[in-house]
């Protein structure tokens, strides 16, 4: 490859690792794709930093010199695991049989390109927190009214979050005016059980794949990227707690 070639390839394995990254990927993971995806190029050297926040890669083709490309990642991780997979599936193509550059971008675009269906992520929501709210004591009542607040939730992570400055400011804000509306509509009706509406709702927001990474991260020897999120899952579980306290508090306590 020509060193024009290589900058642009180097541009596309970035933007590759901040795909990964974006959708919930492990820092391990992360590195250890771009350093195959880059072998599999002819690459002779590759250095692959990976944070929570930013992503360096150095790489060094034969008889050029090195080039190096610094991405600051700006967007929250997801839990994007269908676009995972697809990524996943596409590095090991990759690693099999390379393609050309321009084909490689191509099929990353058509990835990227791809959005999560909003009526799976609402189906799985719902049913994510009545099946909770009833596995814990709840009756088909309780199921029901938490199946209503699952949607209300959707609607703030499609419509809310962009104007939250982070997921620890949107994290209080859902968790408190999904408790508001919860203690309001158990005042309604006698069948309901807010502690067990609350329990389902809580499931739904709760950073459960963040922890698992951030310990999965410092298991690995990535100690920066997994205290990071370590950190991060902390405060949105903290806010979360206190999200759903303060709507009590404001409510005048849980009426079972």
């Amino acid at each position: 490859m020509e060193e024009t070639e290589i900058s642009h390839f180097l541009h596309i394995l970035v933007r590759m690792g901040e795909a990964l990254q974006n959708s919930g990927a492990e820092v391990f993971r992360v590195e250890d794709t771009l350093n195959r995806i880059a072998i599999a190029y002819g690459a002779e050297d590759v250095n692959v930093f990976v944070i929570t926040s930013s992503i360096v890669v150095t790489l060094t083709m034969p008889s050029l010199p090195p080039q190096t490309e610094t991405r600051r990642l700006r967007h929250a991780a997801s839990n994007d695991l269908l676009t995972l997979e697809k990524l996943n599936a596409l590095s090991r193509r990759i690693c099999t049989a390379p393609p050309s550059i321009e084909e490689f971008q191509r099929q990353l675009n058509d990835i990227l390109a791809q959005h999560p269906d909003p009526k799976l992520h609402l189906t799985g929501s719902v049913l994510a927190a009545s099946s909770f709210a009833i596995f814990f004591g709840g009756n088909l009542w309780d199921g029901l009214l938490a199946g209503g607040i699952a949607v209300l939730i959707c609607w703030m992570e499609r419509y809310l979050s962009p104007f939250c400055m982070n997921g620890v400011e949107f994290q209080f804000i859902a968790s408190f005016l999904s408790g508001v509306s919860t203690l309001l509509l158990c005042r309604f009706g006698m069948q309901f059980h807010a502690d067990k509406v609350l329990i389902g709702i809580i499931m739904l927001l709760i950073p459960g794949i963040m922890l698992t990474n951030s310990i999965r991260d410092i298991l690995l020897g990535d100690i920066i990227s997994g205290s990071l999120r370590l950190v991060e899952a902390i405060l949105m579980a903290a806010t979360l707690a206190l999200g759903i306290m303060a709507a009590i508090w404001l409510m005048g306590g849980i009426s079972a």
